[in-house]
């Protein structure tokens, strides 16, 4: 299905993004306070290239940014053109659940998954490209301030990798990969903000009850399959780095770090080593988030770093977040697309799901099913928020007939407008899951959820006829077309 050549680094995309025109170098100084993010930003709303910004004022190392600005990029970094997300999307969900084998010729059949699965084994390396050279601190990297209230210089595209207190170096299995936002505090100092429900708190947790120092390493500039495996919602059972090498289409390359029990990517530009203490944190932020806003300060573990290690000219991966559209906004589009034949597996009369980006991304769902009873719509809603643990946080989902494109807000409008009736349609929960970030919510972490049955109503939902929709006859559109062909330009 891979129809793009493996990228084993950041460089092989970057050279594949350049002979197509999709890098652009910009050699002008630019500031990393504020007026990089402005220029980032202006790239990605006009559907503009990857970025290599050769003179970031006050550092010598390029920065690269835009990397997945859009769809098509995104895809690339998958090693797939566009039209193949879903189709992978469909491949990854019989990965994760296959279906029983029927024979000796369905078995054969099932080779490419079998391969995909042997891929997700890593390749381990005694030296690695990334420990070529080093760098003296964290002042000689290229770090944003993104937005003019930020506390400081902020590490946005940061694949940060920790274990568990009982585990060793060499159980991948059990390593997680995060993308979470590292504020530069010193020059041998990081914070590290990641929420509670996530894979590196939950680690941190195991570390700080046994009274231990916490083994961290941050690779900056990976591959794009890394990249992109880290930020994927995977199941807890399901690991980053040999997930990889499933998108990579080629195993995930791992070198030991030099100051710290852990493996590393081979290939990164750049390797951050550190520890967290038990009990250490410092105020992070503020910073401007996805939402729009800025997060308030928050205390978050400190990590004292004890070495960089680098490739030989390296360069720096930045990103901004901020109100869609933005890059993160893209990602979640094209994720939105490879996790739906998943969520089908598990809720199967669903159709179509779209997660508006001007929504964050995830705060609102609308969802297009293939209704045959009543009470349907509601079921859905119930599952999405109850099954799906990526649901926990959507606080409107709105439900329509399979007719209804999903991506349509003149669509979406109508639906609500002609299928819906406010009072006895609407469903009002109370005091459940809320990002935190949500600072419409009345409690931190608890907020209310809405869901807005747009469908069809049937059976015992109604009582009088329903409507007829109206519809021409597809001979008589098709013959319009070809009329006004001859006569409109």
């Amino acid at each position: 299905m891979r129809s793009l050549p493996p990228f084993p680094d950041l460089r092989s995309f970057l050279s594949w993004l350049e002979a197509r025109g999709e890098l652009a170098r910009i050699a002008e100084p630019v500031s990393l306070r504020h007026e990089m993010t402005a220029v980032e930003l202006a790239c990605l709303r006009r559907g503009g290239p990857a970025l290599r910004f050769d003179n970031p004022q006050g550092a010598r190392i390029p920065v690269i940014a835009n990397l997945f600005g859009t769809r098509a990029r995104v895809a690339a970094g998958l090693g797939l053109e566009p039209d193949k997300i879903v189709e992978f999307g469909e491949f990854l969900a019989a990965l994760r659940s296959p279906p029983p084998v029927e024979g000796m010729r369905d078995a054969m059949s099932r080779w490419p998954m079998l391969r995909a699965a042997l891929r997700m084994r890593q390749r381990f390396l005694r030296h690695g490209p990334v420990q070529e050279a080093g760098l003296s601190d964290l002042d000689a990297l290229p770090v944003q301030t993104p937005w003019p209230n930020d506390g400081g210089p902020l590490i946005t595209w940061p694949v940060v990798l920790t274990r568990p207190e009982d585990s060793r170096a060499g159980d991948l299995t059990r390593y997680n990969l995060g993308v979470y936002r590292a504020q530069v505090l010193a020059p041998d100092r990081l914070i590290l903000r990641w929420l509670a429900h996530r894979g590196g708190a939950a680690h941190h947790r195991s570390w700080e009850r046994a009274g231990k120092a916490m083994p961290v390493a941050i690779a900056l500039g990976t591959d794009p399959a890394l990249l992109l495996a880290a930020a994927l919602p995977l199941p807890e059972t399901v690991s980053e780095l040999g997930f990889s090498g499933v998108l990579r289409g080629a195993r995930t390359e791992l070198v030991a770090a030099k100051t710290v029990p852990l493996m590393v990517p081979a290939r990164a530009e750049a390797i951050i080593e550190g520890w967290i203490h038990p009990g250490e944190t410092a105020p992070e932020g503020p910073f401007g988030d996805h939402t729009g806003y800025y997060n308030a300060v928050e205390p978050f573990p400190v990590m004292r770093v004890s070495r960089i290690t680098c490739r030989e000219a390296p360069l720096y991966l930045s990103t901004v977040t901020g109100r869609p559209p933005d890059e993160p906004s893209v990602i979640g589009e094209v994720f939105n697309d490879l996790a739906l034949p998943v969520i089908r597996t598990q809720i199967p009369e669903i159709t179509d799901l779209w997660l508006p980006p001007a929504a964050c991304s995830y705060r609102m769902a609308v969802v297009a099913i293939d209704k045959r009873y009543p009470g349907q719509a509601r079921r859905v809603m119930m599952a999405l928020w109850g099954m799906l643990p990526q649901f926990s946080y959507t606080k409107m989902i709105v439900v329509v007939d399979r007719d209804i494109d999903v991506r349509s807000w003149d669509d979406i409008v109508w639906a609500i407008s002609t299928r819906m009736d406010p009072a006895r349609d609407t469903v009002l929960l109370d005091r459940t899951p809320m990002d935190y970030l949500d600072f419409a919510s009345p409690l931190e972490g608890l907020a209310g959820k809405l869901g807005l049955d747009a469908t069809t109503k049937i059976g015992a939902e109604i009582s009088r006829e329903w409507g007829r929709v109206m519809h021409l006859d597809p001979q008589h559109e098709a013959r319009a077309e070809a009329l006004l062909a001859t006569v409109l330009p």
